[in-house]
């Protein structure tokens, strides 16, 4: 483990729950991408998505696009849980992804882990594998933390 990942140990306010997230994102493009959730650790959130019909671009291989939907998924939801949802809600405000390595069918497993939980931002960084354990694809997604008041306007 990190001496990052020592510090942040623990990280989560809101208790994580798979099956919470899972029902609150199944109608939406979370839902639509077959995205699942399947571990919280101490310090990451892990999901994983299907590369089919979906999630694949013209050429037969995994959409940078869909990719992207991935990283954002796991670091809006880890940013969220990072927070007290009563004094702060959380909005990506920039991502970027480095797609490395195509993937033309199975599944896509993206782990997130904060690189600085602020009391104003976060910075998570989303690495995506391949079922042989291969990176496929590397993202960061700085997230906004505003007041609950403010996000609602």
């Amino acid at each position: 483990m990190t001496q990052l990942s020592q510090r942040l140990a623990g990280i989560w306010s809101t208790p994580p729950s798979l099956v919470f997230m899972s029902e609150l994102s199944a109608a939406t493009l979370i839902g639509h991408l077959g995205i699942e959730f399947l571990e919280v650790g101490d310090d990451h959130l892990t999901a994983r998505m299907p590369v089919d019909g979906r999630t694949r671009q013209p050429f037969g291989v995994l959409h940078g696009g869909a990719s992207v939907v991935l990283a954002e998924t796991l670091a809006s939801w880890a940013a969220a849980l990072v927070v007290d949802p009563d004094q702060a809600m959380c909005f990506g405000m920039e991502i970027n992804a480095n797609h490395v390595r195509p993937v033309s069918s199975g599944w896509v497993t993206g782990v997130a882990r904060p690189v600085a939980l602020g009391r104003r931002s976060q910075v998570w960084e989303v690495r995506i594998s391949n079922e042989d354990g291969k990176l496929v694809c590397v993202s960061r997604c700085t997230m906004a933390v505003v007041e609950a008041t403010q996000g609602q306007e």
